[in-house]
């Protein structure tokens, strides 16, 4: 895996395999599905990136305070359970339980560094929700465009968020300029194990965790 495939950027959010260039956020909205959606998904995600970015702007946190800042935001809004069982989808049931617990704690800290890696090259960054979908009972996505200062284009980015029972939301899945980051990661996933064995994909994650962040 290249540090590349870590940071998405690649893409992410992230999370790289065969990317496939989605179409124009104008497309993929006026494609999507009208079906009655709830208002505090847009709340969530506009609070989230706005408290997010904000940390990320902060001049008296170093670089290091603000990414372990915004990594702890993270680790409070994302469904690390949920994405990570999605990325090992096909391998699961051969796992033993010792190989599934193993992965289970090396996970969510790579997640989470790979999220903050996508999001921290955006820290100039306006979100603006255009528009939400629902996507069932309990997901909904989440449409924004993302303006920075130093590029004329906007970058479109799908926040795929999860509503628990109790009403708590969680980021369930994030899209950036047509790289679905959970998609893209669980190929990248998949290759690896396919080359390296599970095990070796747990020993992987493990060390990108105790690497410290440019």
């Amino acid at each position: 895996m290249t540090t590349g495939t870590v940071r998405i950027l690649a893409s992410a959010l992230l999370m790289i395999a065969p990317a496939m260039l989605a179409a124009p956020a104008d497309a993929q909205i006026a494609a999507a599905s009208s079906a009655a959606v709830d208002p505090a998904a847009s709340k969530f995600i506009e609070k989230l990136s706005s408290d997010a970015f904000a940390v990320l702007r902060d001049k008296s946190l170093s670089k290091a305070a603000s990414r372990a800042k915004f990594r702890a935001m993270l680790k409070d809004n994302v469904a690390l359970s949920d994405i990570g069982d999605r990325l090992i989808r096909r391998q699961r049931p051969t796992l033993t339980p010792a190989q599934y617990s193993a992965y289970q704690a090396a996970l969510p800290e790579f997640v989470l560094g790979t999220y903050a890696d996508r999001l921290y090259d955006y820290a100039d960054a306006s979100v603006t929700t255009v528009r939400s979908v629902a996507r069932g009972p309990v997901l909904t996505d989440v449409y924004t465009r993302v303006s920075r200062p130093t590029s004329a284009k906007p970058l479109d980015a799908i926040w795929q968020v999860r509503k628990l029972p109790g009403g708590k939301m969680l980021i369930n899945n994030l899209t950036v300029s047509g790289v679905n980051l959970a998609m893209t990661q669980e190929a990248d996933f998949g290759s690896y194990i396919q080359r390296n064995g599970f095990d070796k994909l747990v020993e992987f994650l493990k060390t990108a965790n105790n690497k410290a962040p440019a």
